[in-house]
């Protein structure tokens, strides 16, 4: 499963400084493909999602979900890609991550193996990069009613939230080093959907690294970490508010840092975590 680590952060930079504009360039093909390839868990999701999972041939070794996945071969990590192992399972279609496989992908398109990229940039991208999607597989019309099912879970949050309190929020991504997300991220997307204020929004880089004294001058109502062991460091610090009203809070990464149909339940978890501190 995909957690906090430098990984992880490593792979979520990329995604963000690349353009939206080119998630869908090199549309590869006419005919809907029948053995395709994924190389990141979310392209993984997304395939299964609009139910073009049994034409899925191998996924990358993160993929996890769902657990149909798990007896597909693993044809590449987060930086190196088998190519004899592709080539030798003939696919018509290599579904990638532009920013982070561009370069690995390359040999493949020259080779003549449709190519197609998914980057989606901002939370209602990812309908369009399921409608998208259905329209590479075959599956035009359960992608679109998965898009529009995802389309209206987002606007429900936002007309649930738009007049919630604001919560100052402190959104941390791993301890060694200590890190954050800013407003352009899903964290800070979602968090801002949720009447969140996150602290670090202006932040120009989108996973700043920063140092607990800062955090302690912001003095957040809400500490936010995908898991205790992350938020145990904040005990000692027992002025802060967010120590002193115990909201010191977990969200589900797999939901939040994975760009998927399911993200909106990890959304409405952050929006419930920020009700139980509106709430006392």
């Amino acid at each position: 499963m995909i957690r906090c680590s430098s990984l992880l952060l490593l792979m979520l930079t990329l995604l963000d400084t690349a353009g939206a504009d080119e998630a869908h360039s090199d549309d590869p093909r006419s005919e809907p493909a029948r053995r395709i390839i994924s190389l990141t868990p979310h392209i993984t999701e997304m395939l299964f999602a609009i139910g073009a999972g049994p034409q899925v041939i191998a996924v990358d070794e993160a993929s996890d979900y769902p657990a149909a996945v798990a007896p597909l071969p693993r044809v590449a990590n987060y930086r190196s890609l088998n190519l004899e192992q592709v080539l030798a399972l003939q696919p018509d279609l290599i579904v990638a991550w532009r920013s982070a496989q561009q370069l690995q992908v390359q040999p493949l398109a020259q080779l003549g193996i449709p190519v197609a990229y998914s980057e989606p940039q901002r939370l209602l991208d990812l309908a369009d990069e399921l409608e998208y999607l259905g329209e590479l597989s075959g599956h035009t019309q359960q992608a679109r009613q998965v898009a529009e099912h995802y389309r209206r879970q987002l606007s429900e949050l936002e007309h649930r939230y738009r007049t919630a309190r604001p919560v100052a929020v402190f959104y941390q991504l791993g301890s060694t080093p200590l890190m954050s997300a800013n407003e352009g991220t899903w964290m800070g997307q979602a968090i801002r959907l949720c009447g969140g204020v996150n602290i670090m929004a202006a932040s120009p880089a989108p996973y700043p690294q920063l140092n607990a004294e800062l955090v302690l001058a912001k003095d957040p109502e809400v500490i936010l970490a995908s898991n205790d062991e992350e938020l145990a460091r904040w005990r000692q610090w027992p002025s802060l508010q967010a120590v002193q009203r115990a909201r010191l809070l977990t969200v589900d990464a797999d939901l939040l840092h994975r760009f998927t149909p399911r993200t909106p339940e990890g959304i409405r978890q952050l929006c419930r975590q920020l009700e139980r501190a509106r709430a006392e």
